[in-house]
């Protein structure tokens, strides 16, 4: 599952307004509750993106190939208390409750953690688990072409961009 930033709107919309109809908060300020949300997310995508980078720069300087890259990620990520491939749900859902339990612009929660963690999982994997989506799609598209073949490879990547950036989740 991957957090795209032409969600992060969409996704912080859509938890303010079913917890809001829902009755398990009482919003304030429903626009800035979304914005605290929203900043939650995008911080998140900062320390995705500054792991990322770390890893590169650490691959470059002991000279390992792009095949290690989810391994370095994995070791900057811990070694800085972030969450790891398979932690990004938890820890985003950790972060929303904090941010909705401090935020000035929601007035009251009704509901206890549990419960609103279970409304909110839908609503994050619903956004965050599109990958196998888009790719059964750029493969309907260039099903002429042998997979595995370096045709294939280019013709792939050119067709994720296209409809990425189509749907804005580049």
């Amino acid at each position: 599952m991957r957090l795209y930033r032409g969600k992060i709107e969409v996704i912080a919309e859509e938890i303010i307004r079913e917890l809001d109809q829902g009755g398990e908060i009482d919003v304030e300020d429903g626009s800035e509750a979304r914005l605290d949300i929203e900043a939650v997310l995008k911080e998140y995508l900062r320390l995705d993106r500054e792991i990322l980078e770390e890893a590169k720069n650490r691959m470059e300087i002991r000279g390992l190939g792009y095949s290690h890259l989810g391994k370095m990620k994995s070791q900057v990520a811990k070694e800085r208390g972030a969450p790891g491939h398979d932690d990004v749900l938890p820890y985003l859902l950790e972060q929303i409750l904090n941010i909705l339990f401090h935020s000035h612009n929601v007035a009251e929660i009704y509901a206890e953690d549990a419960e609103l963690r279970r409304k909110l999982t839908p609503i994050l994997r619903k956004h965050m688990d599109v990958e196998n989506e888009l790719d059964r799609e750029v493969r309907s598209k260039i099903k002429n072409l042998q997979e595995g073949t370096s045709d294939f490879e280019v013709e792939y990547e050119r067709v994720m961009e296209q409809i990425k950036s189509r749907r804005r989740l580049s």
